[in-house]
């Protein structure tokens, strides 16, 4: 018999997620991606790190990424 953890069976419990709201607001492509790439665990913020997918998380990383680069440099004065 096969034995499972109890987390890992949480984690892609759907019914403990929501999408999320970062890349939602920022991704232009999210309604286009795969629906448990958009969600995140209820029981999170919406980081990286709570998507439930590698994928997702990797599309939110980039998402952080370009919005870091696009900002304007600080200058010394």
């Amino acid at each position: 018999m096969e034995h499972i953890n109890p987390s890992v069976i949480y984690r892609f419990d759907t019914r403990s997620s929501r999408p999320c709201e970062f890349c939602r607001e920022l991704d232009p492509h999210f309604p286009e991606r795969r629906p448990l790439d958009q969600m995140v665990a209820i029981s999170r913020k919406a980081i990286a790190s709570a998507h439930l997918t590698e994928d997702g998380y990797v599309r939110h990383r980039m998402l952080e990424l370009r919005r870091m680069t696009s900002r304007a440099p600080l200058t010394a004065a």
